[in-house]
């Protein structure tokens, strides 16, 4: 066969493998939210159980980068994109955790009333999930401009996350026995407030593949 088609062939293989990861971390944080919203600690434990899965995606998907780097020796374009796929899997894998994290402040909630601030969290993973999705897809169809729109829904996450710490520590002050529960989701927002910056990552990652060039998004 033909070395470079046998090349794209590994190369859409692995683009395949991407998606599927992240499909996966979409779902897990899709979880997350909904333990959170509904104090379902089972489903948390299961969210938390899926990382592991997610960790062996992202091992998978490096090592045959690796291999594929090593036994193709792929220069321009070709080489950005395998750079790029590394870079897409660490802040996936990124991206799981904090999932996890969402999923285990649900586990810690459930049972306790209800805070209206929880309302940002929900707005935030649902943001989120529309930034993985977004974010990836212009991967897949090598789309700097498609890039550049997914990372600036990370502005909604800052301000639900801005809005959010602003209710908690009203909160905290008329009502300093609800201190414990409201530093649970304070920490849980700060969670999703950073997922929002590992998909800009992704994003500036896909502008690098297609342009060849370095470009901050979201300072």
């Amino acid at each position: 066969m033909n070395t470079r088609i046998l090349f794209l062939e590994e190369l859409n293989r692995l683009r395949h493998d991407v998606l599927t990861m992240a499909s996966r971390v979409e779902e897990d944080l899709g979880k997350a939210l909904i333990a959170l919203r509904n104090n379902d600690k089972e489903l948390a434990k299961e969210v938390k159980a899926g990382d592991a899965v997610v960790n062996a995606m992202q091992i998978k998907i490096e090592d045959e980068a690796a291999v594929l780097i090593a036994t193709q020796q792929p220069v321009a374009r070709d080489l950005r994109e395998l750079v790029t796929i590394f870079k897409l899997t660490g802040n996936l894998e990124r991206i799981g955790d904090h999932a996890v994290h969402l999923a285990k402040a649900a586990a810690k909630l459930a049972g306790e009333p209800s805070f209206r601030a929880a309302e940002h969290l929900e707005r935030m993973a649902e943001t989120g999930k529309e930034m993985i999705r977004s974010s990836v897809s212009a991967y897949l169809n090598q789309d700097a401009q498609a890039a550049r729109t997914a990372a600036a829904l990370d502005d909604k996450i800052d301000e639900e996350h801005k809005l959010l710490a602003e209710e908690i520590l009203s909160l905290m002050k008329k009502h300093p026995e609800l201190v414990k529960k409201a530093v649970r989701l304070l920490n849980a927002s700060g969670f999703l407030e950073r997922l929002g910056d590992h998909a800009t990552n992704i994003c500036e990652a896909v502008i690098y593949m297609t342009e060849g060039t370095h470009e901050e998004l979201n300072q």
